[in-house]
């Protein structure tokens, strides 16, 4: 895999390259450019109108509207021009051009449609860095629906770090794990749900998944670099009904576009930290013709903060945009990752409290190959139905090798556990939105197929006794524990119906039926040795299971819009969590598994309100409560063997009902603007989450009445931000409260997986000024040095307590052209 992935780097590598020759020759006939301006108004009451898109037919230059309906168009050359002026709830009107030795001015008077889409869009916030989705966004329905926008742009943070921290940090209530200074895994969870690789979301890039399985293994291995995305989506669990029935919801990175008004523009990006870090970025991008693209890569390399954390990283990525017609758009995607990274391994509490940077693990270490191609069909049928399908797939692995033993017990140099993941996967996404008439009002239908197949052989046996990455296995052809292929196949229909009942009042129906086969094939191995390691037993067993479900989900969702700025909204969704393939089988030292564990289920509910208070002041508060029926967990459990009497395990299984009540609470404020302070803005935001989650009808001694693991009561976040001409900054303090690890709420073990862990503030400084085309970036992660950890692991990376890093600086510098 390893010489695979390099040869694909170097022929990125070349490809950036030629592509920049080509487009630097081509960038020279452009020798002068002229401009076109005017306003958008409705032709009837001579409004102006709010973000209207202007362009130019066949270079695709284009442009929105202000409030007051004005718009320009740059860097024009000389000729003859259709230029082209639409928006929602508007008939499309397209004017000549004439360009010669001046600038233009030209006026579009847009005539409304019969059916006004005007009452179900929401207007884009003009306050804060994050915001909300809009009642219909990218072929999605989010009216009445907890979303959140983040616009990475508008965003002061240690991006070249993937700091999911910083980058997250206006989201109420999410918690975060931290497992290596350059956010090779990005883990989030929400509304007390695990954050073990965003597992309990929908991930998505630019709408399709990108987990290693979305049903069996829904882990995400590959974050995509924060430098190269534009916006990150997020929706909470009433997402379920439109991709997927997580009950976290939905994550969407989306990836930029290339420059809209020339043919090439170029950004580079060096980043260092007092870590060891190095990250560089590098992007080409532009528009020639009909078609838009971007290409970017990023490489890391270097060590953490902790002993035995070095590592190198490549995220490559090409993004082509064809828009063949006015109804026809075609996108294509690929991304390439590929990372080596050394585990420092867990500590225990002692060890912790000792020497946080300390590590007894030399030998292990963890591979990543990803590779994601995506074909996306945007088909405007009318002026009010669009058609969208999205075709994908992933072909990558994942490989951990190392001791898994205990973390209370040294690495006596032995044979290492070998683990390798291979994953195979398509799948297709097929989405169609009708605008019609109900009630004298417009109402909008979206209905959606699903089809996925997903492919995982995983094998599982011994690796070499050296302290290289060695990754193969000593006995290919009779491994020491287990060999499985895992086959999940999925099939989906949903629809999702906005009635707009008056001006201010709106009900959204929506229904999903799923189709779920999860297979396993292949065997495992049983051995077992006496007190002098001499093996008394080696059975192999053949396992093969199949199991086929089909669910019904529903959700409804009620919205009201007192006035434009206000929204109170309730909404209702079920969940629905399919057995992993972890749950099926893997052989881990640590941890067996019920064979008689099931699937979860429950819902969500929200009551909330979001608005703004003025001009300066936006918040947004909700209530929820999250019911969750058979809520799979570990729990410890004394166990009998033919050689030991009596040893207690954890033991995976459905140990208990869980409920979930909790509050939600946003809010930014402009404390200086333009107006008030020539070219200074000052703004605070504040966000806090509280929350209660406890254990109810548990069929498990010791679990009943406790505290759901993983559940921070207080997840309190604030910052400032100072933004003065070419120069922002932003001081951000973040809080999180206690947890516990697993569901028996133990403080203390002698293996460290179990156990409290205690709580923790981390303050962060981000600087960032820009000089023409030079850009400057420095700040400082936690600036006060705190000792803290975010998660005790059960296997990789650790067992035990992993610390987060300790106080770093870091220095950028950038160009863009």
């Amino acid at each position: 895999m390893k010489d695979i992935n390099l040869h694909i780097y170097s022929v990125l590598e070349y490809l950036i390259l030629f592509i920049f020759l080509i487009l630097i020759t081509h960038a020279a006939a452009y020798a002068q450019y002229f401009s076109v301006k005017g306003q958008v108004r409705n032709k009837e009451t001579q409004e102006p109108i709010f973000h209207a898109k202007v362009f130019l037919e066949s270079e695709k230059l284009t442009t929105e509207t202000d409030q007051k309906g004005t718009y320009q168009i740059r860097k024009i050359k000389k000729g003859n021009y259709l230029l082209v002026a639409f928006a929602l709830g508007y008939e499309r009107l397209t004017l000549p051009l004439k360009i010669t030795n001046k600038g233009e001015v030209l006026n579009f008077f847009l005539s409304p449609l019969t059916d006004s889409l005007e009452n179900i869009l929401i207007k884009e916030d003009e306050i804060s860095e994050v915001g909300y989705l809009r009642s219909i966004e990218n072929m999605g329905i989010y009216e009445a629906k907890k979303s959140e926008l983040i616009l990475l742009d508008q965003v002061v943070a240690n991006k070249a770090a993937n700091n999911a921290r910083q980058v997250f940090a206006q989201v109420p209530g999410f918690n975060i794990w931290e497992s290596d200074c350059a956010g090779l895994q990005i883990g989030v969870g929400g509304r007390g749900l695990s954050p073990n690789r965003s597992s309990h979301f929908n991930m998505r890039q630019d709408g399709y998944d990108i987990s290693a399985d979305a049903l069996g293994y829904p882990e995400s291995y590959y974050s995509p670099p924060l430098q190269a995305l534009e916006k990150i989506e997020i929706v909470r669990g009433a997402g379920s009904l439109q991709y997927g029935t997580q009950f976290g919801g939905l994550i969407n990175f989306v990836v930029k576009k290339g420059a809209q008004d020339k043919p090439i523009s170029l950004e580079a990006e060096e980043t260092y930290n007092t870590l060891g870090f190095y990250n560089g970025f590098h992007s080409i991008g532009g528009t020639v013709g009909k078609v838009n693209y971007y290409l970017y890569n990023r490489f890391a390399k270097g060590d953490c903060w902790r002993r035995n954390s070095d590592f190198t990283s490549t995220t490559s990525g090409l993004k082509v945009v064809a828009s063949l017609n006015q109804k026809l758009q075609i996108t294509l995607d690929y991304t390439h990752s590929y990372y080596v990274s050394k585990q420092p391994g867990g500590l225990t509490d002692s060890q912790f409290q000792q020497n946080a940077q300390q590590s007894n693990r030399e030998r292990n270490w963890f591979r990543i190959g990803w590779n994601l191609p995506a074909l996306t069909l945007d088909y405007r049928i009318s002026q009010k139905t669009r058609l969208n399908s999205r075709f994908f797939a992933l072909i990558g692995g994942r490989e951990s090798l190392g001791d898994l033993g205990r973390i209370d017990r040294l690495d006596f140099g032995e044979n290492r556990d070998y683990l390798s993941d291979n994953y195979r996967n398509i799948g297709n996404e097929t989405r169609l939105i009708h605008y019609y008439t109900f009630l004298n009002q417009t109402a909008a239908l979206l209905g959606g197929v699903r089809f996925y197949r997903g492919f995982t052989k995983r094998r599982q046996g011994d690796g070499d006794d050296s302290d290289q990455p060695n990754f193969s296995f000593l006995n290919p052809n009779k491994l020491e524990d287990s060999e499985f292929d895992f086959h999940g196949t999925n099939a989906a229909v949903f629809a999702e119906n906005i009635f707009n009942l008056s001006e201010k009042w709106s009900i959204t129906p929506g229904l999903r039926f799923e189709f779920i086969r999860t297979e396993a094939d292949g065997y495992y191995r049983t051995i077992n040795k006496d007190l002098a390691g001499n093996i008394i037993l080696d059975k192999i067993t053949d396992e093969r299971k199949k199991s086929d479900r089909n669910l019904w989900l529903m959700g409804v969702g009620l919205s009201y819009k007192p006035k434009e700025t206000l929204e109170i909204y309730a909404n209702f969704s079920q969940n629905y969590r399919s057995v992993t393939f972890n749950d099926i089988r893997v052989n881990n030292p640590n941890l067996v598994v019920d064979e008689n564990i099931k699937d979860e289920r429950g819902y969500n509910i929200d009551l909330s309100m979001r608005g703004q208070l003025g001009k300066r002041l936006k918040f947004d508060i909700s209530l929820f409560h999250l019911a969750y029926k058979d809520r799979i967990g570990a729990i410890l459990k004394k166990v009998s063997d033919a050689v030991i009497v009596e040893k207690i395990i954890r033991f995976r299984t459905n140990i208990s009902d869980a409920q979930f009540f909790g509050v939600e609470a946003f809010s930014a404020i402009q404390l200086l603007n333009q107006m008030s302070r020539k070219n200074l803005q000052l703004s605070l935001f504040t966000n806090m989450a509280f929350l209660n989650a406890q254990y109810i009808n548990s069929n498990s001694n010791g679990v009943e009445g406790n505290s759901v693991e993983l559940v921070p009561a207080v997840n309190f976040k604030t910052g400032v931000t100072l933004v003065k001409s070419k120069f922002r900054g932003t001081c951000q303090y973040s809080y999180v409260s206690s947890q516990f690890s697993d569901a028996s709420n133990a403080r203390f073990s002698a293996t460290a997986v179990e156990g409290e862990i205690p709580a923790y503030q981390v303050i962060d400084i981000a600087l960032s000024y820009e000089y023409k085309r030079l850009q400057l970036r420095l700040g400082c992660n936690n600036l006060l040095n705190e000792f803290y950890f975010t998660r005790r692991a059960s296997g990789y990376p650790g067992p035990g307590i992993i610390p987060s890093d300790g106080r770093s600086f870091y220095l950028g510098l950038g160009y863009k052209w």
